[in-house]
């Protein structure tokens, strides 16, 4: 078994940090640290707020379409259930990415240091 130099693993370091800042300039954040950047681009928790703001709007939407329907206040059950199945599309989208986000936070977690 090798030992461990510590000059190596210094530089090794340093030449990790150097990429990680060059790679935050080229994405426009010049620094550690989330939050819109220079542009005033949503960062990614803006970003799902947002999408989720979206789908819960399709979704009460669909609700008072549908209860509208139940009353009788419409009788178009053509857009209730064209509402309907786009609430559902949303609410499933929102499902399968929030997995994929949770299989990559897992990812990352169990990656050996």
């Amino acid at each position: 078994m090798s030992t461990i130099d510590p000059s190596r693993l210094l530089q090794m370091r340093s030449s990790i940090l150097n990429q990680n800042q060059a790679l935050q300039r080229a994405a426009g954040r010049g620094g550690i640290g989330g939050g819109a950047n220079a542009e005033g681009a949503p960062d990614f928790g803006a970003a799902i707020n947002h999408a989720l703001q979206q789908v819960n709007a399709q979704q009460s939407k669909a609700s008072q379409i549908s209860e509208a329907y139940e009353r009788g206040d419409t009788h178009d059950i053509v857009s209730v259930m064209i509402e309907r199945q786009k609430a559902s599309l949303g609410f499933e989208t929102t499902l399968q990415v929030r997995n994929k986000l949770l299989s990559a936070y897992r990812d990352i977690m169990n990656m050996p240091v």
